[in-house]
Formats: structure tokens, sequence, C-alpha cells
């Protein structure tokens, strides 16, 4: 299997978060996938079926090299190309105890099957998080805020919080779910018995509990509060603005985002090794680009290979690991790619960056893992004089002080054709409960969004006339129907036909 730790109840429950890390960073992952590759092709008959369809004789498959050689597993042509039982061991989907379902965009869903003890690797990413909370040390109340039921988000979370209370983290698990209600009940009924409280949601909607909760008089700061993401990538100017509503000074560890997906569980978390990292190139985005050859910022996290292997394929992410349904060159079709650990250090060492301006406190260890960046989709932009204008870009611009009084952060962006022909830059931004648009506001918005355009996007300052790089500028009431519906994941971009 790829994971030489034996995700056992027991050894899950008994071993240091430390010490199963050191375990693997000692492993060979390469050596490990050839494994997984034997013993999925042993146990599950999808898989020899797929490998037959493409000519591929499983017994030349004996390093890693001819691993990379094996076709990519995707979606079409292997998901949804063979029954859920036959993907699974053995022919057989009750050789897994719960199952997660995720729609994607065409709305069919897909079911992922999975097993206990995929949850405690799982889990695993999980306590790297809360350790760095001190949540073994610190009295915690976990507040999970994600969507309960099939979707993979709420109850996986859950599980993984039980699983580090079981081993031994002084750590209380509540599940509101989705209800903004019932997490201000939770909160102020149980958070000052509790250390410190973590709210663990989709950043947008976290974001909106605590503004809603700012406005019904939930007195965030006196509970310690820390938050863990998952689903969306977002700016270092929103870490800082929720941080300071929580009233949250230490940003690298009072806050992180999980890399996940429903088919691969969590794939990797942020550290604060990598958050301060994320917080340099914010500030340095000419050595952003450098890294990651984009004028926008992606989701930085790291990984342990020995859980999740990522392999880069035409600027796009490749995944393997042991799961319900196995996954082995899995073409997840996120667009980012990989740094190693060596290769992060000795770039930020060539910028002389500090990091312990960013928030790292030197005398905290580091874990020496690799890193994945993750812009997301290549589709969520829209084209405007030729150039890509991203949402990332956009949002740093709705996110200064001075805007983010007033705006929730959520807009939807698309280039509208004029009576008379010409294109023009549409942001529909969407306004705070009680807040009233005026025309001042809506320059503020569209001279800071241009302003940061012009500081992050290279095509946007080349391509664009001057004349047409200020944005126009539209406010729509906070869960305005058309743009901003409640309870269903926010799209931030229009394709106008």
């Amino acid at each position: 299997m790829l994971r030489p730790f034996d995700a056992t109840p027991e050894n899950f429950l008994t071993t240091p978060c430390d010490e199963i890390l050191r375990q693997r960073l000692a492993a060979d992952p390469q050596s490990a996938l050839v494994n997984l590759f034997r013993a999925t092709v042993r146990d599950v008959p999808a898989y020899r079926e797929f490998l037959a369809a493409h000519g591929v004789d499983p017994a030349g498959v004996d390093s890693y090299a001819d691993f990379q050689r094996l076709p990519l597993t995707t979606k079409p042509n292997y998901m949804h190309a063979y029954p859920l039982a036959e993907r699974c061991r053995q022919g057989r989907v009750e050789s897994c105890e719960r199952i997660a379902v995720s729609s994607g965009s065409t709305g069919t869903p897909t079911f992922w099957p999975r097993s206990l003890k995929d949850e405690y690797d799982v889990a695993l990413r999980f306590e790297q998080v809360f350790r760095a909370f001190h949540a073994h040390e610190r009295s915690t109340l976990a507040v999970v805020c994600f969507a309960l039921g099939n979707w993979v988000g709420g109850m996986y979370t859950a599980s993984c919080c039980w699983h580090l209370a079981q081993k031994g983290y002084p750590l209380m698990v509540a599940t509101p779910g989705n209800n903004k209600q019932e997490i201000f009940r939770i909160v102020q009924a149980l958070s000052p018995q509790f250390q410190q409280t973590v709210l663990l949601g989709y950043p947008p909607f976290v974001k909106d509990v605590i503004d809603a909760g700012l406005a019904a008089g939930v007195e965030w700061p006196r509970y310690g509060v820390k938050m863990v993401f998952a689903g969306e990538v977002f700016s270092e100017e929103w870490r800082t603005l929720v941080a300071r509503r929580v009233g949250s000074p230490d940003l690298c560890y009072g806050s992180a985002s999980l890399y996940g997906t429903a088919d691969g569980g969590v794939l990797g978390n942020e550290t604060p090794l990598s958050i301060a990292i994320r917080r340099y190139l914010a500030a340095h985005p000419e050595a952003a680009r450098e890294l990651f050859g984009e004028a926008r910022l992606p989701t930085l996290v790291q990984y342990d290979p020995m859980s999740r292997y990522f392999e880069e394929h035409d600027g796009t992410l490749v995944v393997s690991g042991d799961n319900g349904v196995p996954l082995l060159r899995y073409h997840i079709a996120d667009k980012g790619g990989i740094v190693s650990h060596a290769r992060m250090m000795a770039f930020l060492a060539e910028q002389g960056a500090d990091l312990a301006d960013y928030g790292l406190d030197p005398a905290q260890p580091d874990s020496p893992l690799p890193f994945v960046y993750v812009f997301g989709r290549a589709d969520f932009t829209v084209s405007y004089y030729g150039a890509n204008i991203y949402p990332e870009n956009v949002t740093v611009g709705l996110e200064q002080s001075d805007i983010s009084a007033w705006a929730s952060g959520k807009f939807v962006l698309e280039t509208v054709e004029e009576a008379g022909g010409d294109k023009i830059l549409r942001i529909t931004v969407e306004l705070l409960p009680g807040a009233d648009a005026d025309e001042a506001k809506a320059q503020r918005a569209a001279d800071s969004i241009r302003r940061e355009l012009l500081r992050l996007n290279s095509e946007f300052a080349n391509y664009i006339p001057a004349e047409r790089q200020t944005p126009h500028i539209v406010f729509r009431p906070f869960a305005d129907p058309e743009y901003f519906p409640v309870g269903v994941k926010h799209r931030y971009t229009r394709k106008t036909p």
C-alpha cells in the first residue's frame, strides 16, 4: 500500500503525528506507488479491465518509470465507465463503510465510498492543522460549519475531528452545519467553557458567519477563534480581514486551508510555513509570478507523498493514493504544480525572504514536506481585450479596509457588450447587511480593483486600453437571489453570450 504507517485505530491513536510524519519522510513513495499499483491490479476488477482496454500488461510495471507511463484515469474514462462495485476491492461496495456524493458541474452524482482506515489517514492532515493551533494542549471547541449530509465536507470533517478527540486531544466537536443561528447558539453557550474555538467551513460562508455574528452581538474575540477552510482559493488580504474581525493576531497559527476533493479526500493542508511563504509572495507579486508562472496567487499547501502522490501533467495535477476506490494516476484537472521543499527554500533564499517578517516562528519545528499549489479550474476566468481576468485579482481590490466595511467580498465578474458594441468589465458586488449603495462607494471599489489588477496582472496592464481599465460596479443587496443566492456554492464568474 502507499502508506508505510498502518492506519489502524491502535496505531493512529497511539502514534504521535510528528513520529508518523518522520516515518513517512524516511520512506520511498515511488516504491510504495508500485506496490499500490500491484495491490490494485490484484484486488480491483475495474482497474484490470481499464488496463486491458488500454493495452497495458500489468506484469510489465516493475518500476516508477513504468508507473509514469500508465494511462491517466479520469471521471469519464474510469469513474463513469465502470460500475461502482467494480472499482472497489474484490468488486464489493460493502468493503467500505461510508459513502459520500459529489455532483460536479453537471449535477450527475458520483459516489465515493471510503473505509475507516481512509479516514485515519486523512485525520493526520487535520492533526497537523490542530497541532499548529496547539489544540493538543488547549481545550478546543470545533464547530463544523460545512453542510451536513451526503456531501463530503461536513461528515468527513466531523469524523476526522472525532478521531482527534479519541486520540486524546481535549476537543469537543459540534455539528451545526451551515445553519448560522445554530452556530451562534452553540458558540455563545459553549465557547466560554473552552480556551479556543475552531470554525471549519467554506471560506465565504465562514466570513458570512463572522459578519452576521458581529451584527447579532457575537463577541468573537472572547472565544480565541481559529479557522479551517476548504473549497476555495482566497487572498492573504482576505485572511487578514477575517482574522482581524475575530481578533486573531497570529496569522500563520490562527487559520489553515485544506486542499481536498470528494474523489481523494484531503490531499494537502496549509502549514504555518506555507502560510508565511504565501504571505511573502502576496507582498512580492513578481516573485510569485516567477515561481508559479501566473499573475494570480494560488492556494499553497504541503502534502505527504506517502498519503497522496502528485504528478504534473500539462500544467494540471495528477494524484495517486489509497482510498475506498484506489486512485492511480487520477487526473483531477486542477490547474497547478508541485515544488519540492528544497527547491522552495532555495528560491526563498535567492529572494532574500525573511519569513519571520510574515508571521513564522523560527523556534517552531518545520516538517520538510513538499508543496503543491492549486489555482483551481482553468475556466474560472473572463477574457477582456484578450487579457485573462482572474477572480483572485479582483478579490484583493475588494478586501481593502475602506471597502470591506460595507462589501461582503462576494462578487460576480463578467464582460458585457454595450449598445454601441463596446465591451465593459462589469463587477456585481454584494453589500453587507444594512449597507447602502452610492456612487462614491462604486468609485472607490472601481479604483481599488483597477489598482490591484494593474499591480498583479501584467496582461491587464498591457492588453487593455487605459480608458477601458476601470470596471463598472453594480451593487446588489446581501443574499440577492439572482447573483448571491443563499445555500449554494458561489460562482465568481458569469459567461455572457
